[in-house]
């Protein structure tokens, strides 16, 4: 399939993997990208020897392009940057931040750069700012969100009204069906998270890989919206934060609750009680955990046979 994601990236197909703290380690992206998508190591979760020595296994396990998420809320944000030109990295998403602020340092070094959002508004300041491309994520996705909760199917279309650049659809995406519903709404190609978590390269804990299989309609939900919107999925933990709302906590009680590496606690650690479990509402269609080849080739398979069943519409 020839169209602007797969000629922008030099890959196979438009599929991005999604690039997830604590899930998207070089195991996984370097199996996206050898099954013909875009890999990604997600950053977020990365000291940045750590993130060099992923890199470096990455470009040893796939000769196919890949990237880097890099989140520019997070610390050492300038060394992970020079660590990401010294390598010689070449494709690079940004997101939680200015787009402005990276974008034409990381171009002049021949990094193309797509930028996450979760507006209209955000999407023409990332295209005004310069980057390659965009994904413009709904609000059915897990982990961090847009506080406007637009879903996926009103968000496409809004922002390919008014954008010339390459779209990336996100957020509820895990099937060939999904994939091509959003194409047909305006999006170039997609990017998936919540179905890589559930994969074998993830280097998610596997009792969150079990636990995202096992979830069903409802099992998540968006909270801390006065932190940083978040979707979890229920557990203890997410139980703790309703009954803070219900006492009336302030914003500073709701952080402390919060605290560190709650997230690495649940997400790589396998705490299912008291860790932060980030995944997104398509969990609940998710019934297995398989290779990331085999996720990649499903998703192609079954987009291939729904875009033949809509011809015949």
């Amino acid at each position: 399939m020839n169209n602007r994601i797969t000629t922008l990236f030099g890959i196979k197909y438009p599929l991005v993997q999604a690039g997830m703290i604590w899930a998207s380690g070089w195991r996984l992206a370097s199996a996206v990208s050898n099954a013909g998508g875009l890999g990604i190591i997600g950053a977020g979760s990365m000291y940045p020897e750590v993130l060099r020595a992923h890199i470096q296994k990455c470009q040893e396990a796939t000769k196919q392009p890949f990237g880097v998420n890099i989140p520019m809320l997070y610390p050492d944000l300038q060394e992970l940057m020079d660590i990401i030109v010294a390598m010689g990295v070449k494709i690079v998403f940004t997101s939680a931040g200015n787009p402005k602020t990276w974008t034409g340092y990381l171009q002049e070094k021949g990094i193309t750069v797509v930028h996450v959002v979760s507006s209209v508004k955000f999407a023409l300041k990332a295209q005004d700012a310069g980057v390659d491309a965009i994904v413009a994520e709904g609000f059915e996705a897990g982990g961090h969100n847009g506080r406007d909760e637009t879903t996926t199917l009103a968000l496409i279309p809004a922002v390919k009204e008014k954008i010339t650049i390459p779209l990336l659809a996100a957020g509820g995406i895990a099937t060939g069906r999904g994939m091509l519903a959003t194409m047909i709404l305006g999006a170039d190609g997609v990017q998936i998270g919540s179905r890589f978590v559930a994969s074998n390269e993830a280097s998610s804990h596997i009792h969150f890989k079990e636990k995202v299989v096992e979830a069903g309609e409802g099992a998540t939900q968006l909270t801390l919206k006065e932190l940083t919107p978040v979707r979890l999925l229920k557990n203890k933990f997410y139980d703790d934060i309703q009954k803070a709302y219900d006492k009336g906590a302030s914003k500073e009680e709701l952080h402390t609750l919060l605290g560190r590496a709650r997230a690495k606690k649940g997400m790589f650690e396998g705490d299912m009680e008291e860790g932060e479990l980030e995944i997104g509402q398509v969990a609940a269609i998710i019934h297995a955990i398989l290779p990331a080849a085999a996720i990649v080739e499903e998703i192609m398979r079954e987009f291939d046979i729904a875009k033949k069943e809509v011809t015949f519409l």
